[in-house]
C-alpha cells in the first residue's frame, strides 16, 4: 500500500443500497474505487465526482468475459486492488414448492456464481501482493432461514460455506476475508430488488405469503442505516484483526444468537442419539468428519 495508505477498492453493484452507499463512503474517506453496475448510467454521476479516484465501469458479474475485462481495467487504471467487495445481487422470493428451477437457476448465477467468478479473477493479484481483504455481502438469511426466502437464503448459505472455506486458504497468504451480513436496512431490496414466484399455493397462504407481506410492510421502515453500514465496513478493512462474519443490525445479531441458541438445544437433546452412531470400539475423538 501506498504510504498515504489510501486503499484501491472494487465494489460490484452500486447503483443503489449498500453498495452505493459504501462507494459513496469509501470516496469520501479519500480511497479509490472501481465502482460498477449493470446500468453504467446510474453511476456516472458519482465517479465524475472524484474524477481522479473514481472509475465507473459496466458489470454484469455473471458474465465472466466482463468479469475479466473490469479487473484488467481496475490494475491498469490503479496498479493494483486492495479490497473486493461481492455486493452484486438481488433476492428470490416464494415457497420451495412454488418457485421454479429457472428462477432458481439465476438466482444461484448471481449471487454465488457472480461472486466466484469475481473472486477467481481478483486473487491471482492479492496473491502476488500477499495482501488484501475480500467483503462478501450475505445477510441475515445466510445465516438463518424465513418461509418464503429459502431460495434467496440458499444462495446466502452457499456463498456463506464458500467464504469459510476460502478464508482458511487465504489467510497464511496475507488475505482477509468477511461475510457481512446485514438485518433489515433501508434499500431498495424489499421493493424493485426482490423477485416473486409467479405461482402461489393456498396452504402456504400463513408462512410464504404471510412473511412476503411483512417484508411488504416493513419497506421504508427498516432501521438499517446504510451509511452506517459502509463506515462499518470500512473499519473492517482498516483493522489489524477483521472478523469472519460481521453481522450488521440489533436484527441481526438477536436473529444469529437465536438460531445459535435453538441449535444448541438439537444438539444437547439429541446428543446421545448422534453419539452412539459410531461402530462399537472407535475412539471418536480420534476419527474425522
Amino acid at each position: 500500500m501506498e504510504a498515504n495508505n489510501t486503499r484501491v477498492w472494487l465494489i460490484t453493484g452500486t447503483s443503489t443500497g449498500l453498495g452505493r452507499a459504501l462507494a459513496e463512503a469509501v470516496l469520501e474517506h479519500g480511497d479509490r474505487a472501481v465502482i460498477t453496475a449493470r446500468k453504467l448510467e446510474k453511476i456516472e454521476a458519482l465517479a465524475a465526482r472524484y474524477p481522479d479516484r473514481a472509475l465507473a465501469v459496466h458489470l454484469d458479474i455473471t458474465q465472466l468475459s466482463e468479469v475479466q475485462a473490469t479487473v484488467e481495467q481496475a490494475i491498469a487504471s490503479f496498479g493494483r486492488i486492495d479490497v473486493l467487495v461481492n455486493n452484486a445481487g438481488y433476492g428470490v422470493t416464494g415457497g420451495i414448492e412454488e418457485i421454479g428451477l429457472d428462477l432458481v437457476r439465476q438466482q444461484y448465477e448471481t449471487n454465488v456464481f457472480g461472486a466466484w467468478n469475481m473472486i477467481q479473477a481478483v486473487l491471482p493479484h492479492m496473491r502476488k501482493m500477499r495482501s488484501g481483504n475480500i467483503l462478501n455481502i450475505s445477510s441475515l438469511v445466510g445465516m438463518v432461514s424465513y418461509p418464503g426466502m429459502g431460495v434467496y437464503s440458499s444462495s446466502k448459505f452457499a456463498l456463506e460455506g464458500m467464504s469459510e472455506a476460502l478464508a482458511q486458504e487465504i489467510a497464511p497468504l496475507g488475505i482477509n476475508l468477511t461475510i457481512v451480513e446485514p438485518g433489515a436496512f433501508r434499500t431498495a431490496f424489499n421493493g424493485g430488488s426482490l423477485v416473486k414466484s409467479e405461482s402461489a399455493i393456498s396452504d402456504y397462504g400463513d408462512t410464504v405469503a404471510g412473511f412476503h407481506q411483512w417484508l411488504k410492510e416493513v419497506h421504508g421502515e427498516q432501521p438499517g442505516d446504510p451509511s452506517k453500514a459502509a463506515q462499518a465496513m470500512i473499519q473492517v478493512v482498516e483493522s489489524q484483526n477483521p472478523p469472519l462474519r460481521l453481522p450488521l443490525g440489533a436484527d441481526a445479531i438477536e436473529g444469529i444468537e437465536a438460531k445459535l441458541q435453538a441449535l444448541k438445544a438439537d444438539i444437547d437433546a439429541w446428543r446421545e442419539v448422534a453419539i452412539n452412531t459410531a461402530y462399537e470400539g472407535v475412539n471418536i475423538g480420534t476419527v474425522g468428519g
